[in-house]
Parts: structure tokens; sequence; C-alpha cells
């Protein structure tokens, strides 16, 4: 196993970057990393069904898509991510979380914690969740990474995985939320997470018998940028990928209750409905008109409300009232 150092905290490269090791590279692979704030969604999430979208668009957090299942999690840079890639022989027992967080359960043990498994994938200390984790297999290689919660800002962690207040009927994989702790609050004698990766980095260079480091080479780093531009950067993947789902949501336009109902396919509202006392039936008919057939993300709809502003202005109602009601 070599050590393969990212030298980036770009969300949209780091999570490229997985990908091309899993699939281009042919060594046994450990990387530590961290990302600047973004949220990851698991491949079968509903990007739209997962995130608090009002609190993530203000603060500009980006919405990436992973190409491993499980739950949505919060990055920034008081999280370490880690990913080990390895050649298996046996496809149907490659993936193997109590062996993968083997390595995670011992080094902090060192300072006498005692770590669990919380629900099938996730590490605890005294019932409370620190670490996410996930899989994903890709011919004889597979791709085991997760999260260390060090010193993470909790609040805007609640505040982004916040789920929406709309109805959504669909049938992705939803996330399971937990009561969760930063390992900083046990860990009072290591005071940064750059202290913290390199005990953490040492310790796993012994556990898997690592000798050799390297970055990506140039060709790698191509083909990375290749499928940030293509896959990871684009709403096809991040939203579109979503499987169809109805979404349903209340809320109050001029102070009056207005009862929302899409039908999104493949991330594109393929049908929109919208009662409201306050709206006349020519303003609903251009939102229709402006909405149906165009993607249902934050970045969508703000453009296309846009087209919307004077039509709205023109009932009191402005543009970003009806954009929250949509996401």
């Amino acid at each position: 196993m070599i050590y393969l150092d990212k030298q980036s905290t770009d969300p949209w490269f780091n999570l490229a970057a997985e990908e091309v090791a899993l699939k281009n590279c042919s060594e046994d692979i450990l990387m530590l990393w961290e990302n600047q704030p973004s949220l990851v969604l698991g491949k079968h999430q509903n990007a739209m069904a997962e995130v608090n979208h009002a609190f993530v668009f203000k603060h500009q957090i980006p919405v990436i898509r992973r190409i491993s299942g499980g739950g949505t999690v919060y990055h920034d840079h008081g999280n370490l991510n880690y990913s080990v890639i390895t050649t298996v022989e046996n496809q149907e027992r490659s993936i193997d979380f109590h062996q993968f967080a083997e390595p995670i359960i011992l080094f902090l043990k060192q300072f006498g914690l005692e770590v669990t498994f919380h629900g099938k994938t996730n590490l605890a200390v005294n019932g409370r969740k620190f670490s996410g984790n996930a899989a994903h297999v890709f011919k004889n290689r597979v791709l085991h990474h997760g999260t260390l919660l060090f010193n993470t800002d909790l609040n805007k962690l609640e505040q982004s995985i916040r789920p929406t207040e709309a109805l959504i009927q669909d049938k992705s994989i939803k996330s399971v939320r937990s009561e969760i702790i930063n390992l900083q609050t046990l860990l009072p004698g290591i005071q940064a997470l750059s202290e913290f990766q390199l005990q953490f980095k040492q310790f796993l260079e012994g556990y898997f018998s690592i000798t050799q480091s390297r970055t990506f080479t140039a060709s790698e780093r191509e083909e990375i940028q290749r499928l940030v531009i293509e896959k990871y950067r684009t709403p096809d993947w991040n939203y579109g990928y979503s499987t169809a789902y109805q979404f349903n949501k209340s809320g109050n336009l001029l102070g009056r209750k207005a009862e929302l109902n899409l039908e999104v396919k493949k991330g594109i509202i393929v049908a929109l409905q919208l009662q409201s006392t306050i709206l006349p039936k020519s303003l609903i008919q251009s939102i229709q008109q402006q909405l149906i057939n165009k993607p249902h993300h934050p970045q969508a709809m703000n453009t296309n409300i846009q087209y919307l502003e004077t039509q709205l202005q023109s009932v009191g109602i402005e543009a970003s009232a009806l954009f929250y009601l949509l996401i």
C-alpha cells in the first residue's frame, strides 16, 4: 500500500480524485484529506430531500454527490476524511466495515476511547457519532472511505443537513440522523486537526506497512479535472441522478397560504401545480410556463424566477418568497 497525497481541499477535485484512483490506479492506496465546507450526498439519495437548501444557498455551501452509498455528510476544515482503496479476490466479501474500521478503533483506543459501531457503518463514542463510512466496488477494486469529526462547526453541520420542510415522496436512500460529537472534546491533548492528522497518518503507515508515498501524476490530474468538469460540478450528477419524486410544500405568500406540488423526473420539473388565493391565474400560468421542463435545484430556480420578478412585484410578492417555496 502507498500513501497518495491529494494536496487539495477542493471538494469537487477530491471526490473526482477518489474515482480516478479507484478505477485507474493499480496500487493499494491510503489517502487522508480535508475539504472546504461542502455537503456530500450518498449516490442513491435525493439531493432535494436531504439538505436545508435555503441555508446552504445563503452560505454558498456546495452540494456534491459521491459514488458510494450511505447518507449525507458535512465536510469542513475541522473534519478529516480518509480513503482506503484495495484490490480484492472475492467480490462478494469485498465490503467489510468492521475490518475497515479496525485501525480507527485501535488508534483511538490509545487515547482511552472505546469506539463502537453506531448502526451498520458509523462509529461512535458513548453513543455519539463521530464517523460516517461508505464503500463502492469497481470490478476487483473497493473504495472504503469515511469522515472523522475533529473540530467541525457542528452548528453549520446541523443547519445544513436539516431536511426540507417539503413532503417528498420517492424511493431514495434516507439519511439517519444521529447525535454527534467532535473528537477534539475527547482528546484534550490534541489541539489542531493538523496534529490529529499527523498522528493518525503515522499510525496508519505502521498498521498498513506503508513505506512509499506520492502525489498525483500530471496525467492523473488531467483526468481528475476532466471528471470534475464533466461529472462532479454538473447538476445532472448532483441533482438529476436522484430518483423521480413528488415534492409537496406549504408556505405563505403575502401572509396567505400557498400549496405547491411538483412532479420531478431526472431532476427536471415535469408538472407544477400552485394553489394560492393571492396569485391571479395568469401569474400562476406564467410560473408554470417558466419552470416546467426546467431543473429543480436552487441555482436553476433562482435564475428562472428572475424572469418572473416584474410580474411577481406587480402583486407585491418578492421573487425570493417564491424561490424559498420551491426549495
